[in-house]
């Protein structure tokens, strides 16, 4: 079966008065109709920024995507004119940010801004949308909608913004949902309604989810696979039960070692990760992850590996076998 997405070596750089920002360092990866792919790491890594170029979100300039092809439906969305890339992004393609309350235009009312969306896409007239905007907000939870159509964003809590966020995402029935972080700023209840509301629309509409986040937790409720990034390098790839049974990269190991467990022993220390992640703009020589690593190598302060096959689906960025420790 032919991946819906395939992202190819993108690349992507900012430039700022203190020099270039190499943000996206050869991110490559495929989604599969119907899945979900997570996509982890800690701020500042360049899970964002790949997705926002895959959209063709990113403003140039600063920004700069240098190199790369992102494949949709046999296209390069990288060399669709702008009038082309707008026709599938919200339409094809939708995107949920993290903080609804910037998202969503405080002077118009919620209803307005759902409803513009369909016209915009759909090309039905308003009393259609205005129909399907009522539907789409029981949908997704928010109880009478009748009422609730003619609100403003501040009238909303978050997790009711961020419901009315992804009415918007699923308006005009996408086949790929990008979510950034789209419960990072909500109480953990609230996490894991949005998290069960948004897989009980995927599989009511088909469609693929790419859910970006920093937390592990949420990545193993709803992923299929699993991306790991670090510096704006991929460090591992897997299906995301390979990952949390075997994770093989220095980083992906330390992550999983920091969460909290309920079958934790009462007096064990939860792990951290010592020292700050490299500087983008003066990347170290060899591996990015090395000054932080407790696996590190010779061959690490000289070469950064490149993403090899480890298991069957399974690849990882890594000159060291963390299970035995030997060098590969």
């Amino acid at each position: 079966m032919d991946p819906l997405l395939e992202v190819r070596n993108l690349k992507v750089q900012f430039n700022t008065l203190e020099g270039v920002v190499h943000a996206v360092n050869g991110v490559s990866f495929q989604l599969e109709k119907g899945k979900t792919m997570g996509i982890v790491g800690e701020s500042g890594c360049g899970k964002s920024v790949t997705m926002l170029s895959v959209m063709r979100l990113i403003k140039e300039p600063p920004g700069r995507i240098t190199e790369g092809e992102v494949l949709f439906q046999e296209q390069d969305l990288l060399k669709l004119a702008k009038s082309s890339m707008h026709d599938i992004r919200g339409a094809k393609i939708a995107m949920v940010f993290q903080d609804p309350m910037t998202s969503l235009n405080p002077v118009l009312t919620i209803g307005h801004q759902i409803s513009e969306a369909l016209v915009v896409h759909s090309g039905i007239g308003k009393e259609e949308a205005y129909k399907k905007t009522l539907d789409l907000l029981e949908m997704v939870g928010i109880p009478q909608a009748n009422e609730r159509y003619k609100d403003y964003p501040h009238q909303f809590s978050g997790g009711m913004r961020q419901r009315v966020m992804i009415a918007i995402g699923l308006s005009c029935k996408p086949d790929i949902l990008i979510a950034d972080e789209p419960t990072t700023a909500l109480d953990v209840t609230i996490q894991a309604q949005i998290v069960e509301l948004t897989k009980k629309l995927q599989a009511q509409f088909g469609m693929a989810v790419i859910w970006i986040t920093h937390d592990l937790g949420v990545v193993a409720e709803i992923a299929d696979r699993m991306i790991v990034m670090y510096a704006g390098y991929m460090v591992e790839e897997a299906d995301v039960y390979q990952i949390y049974e075997n994770p093989r990269h220095p980083y992906t190991l330390s992550l999983l070692k920091s969460l909290p467990r309920v079958d934790r022993k009462k007096h064990d220390r939860l792990a951290n990760i010592q020292g700050s992640p490299p500087d983008c703009i003066q990347m170290p020589p060899g591996c990015p992850f090395r000054p932080r690593c407790g696996f590190g190598v010779e061959r690490c302060a000289e070469e950064n590996p490149g993403l090899m096959t480890v298991a069957e689906g399974h690849k990882m960025a890594c000159w060291v076998d963390v299970t035995t420790g030997r060098t590969r």
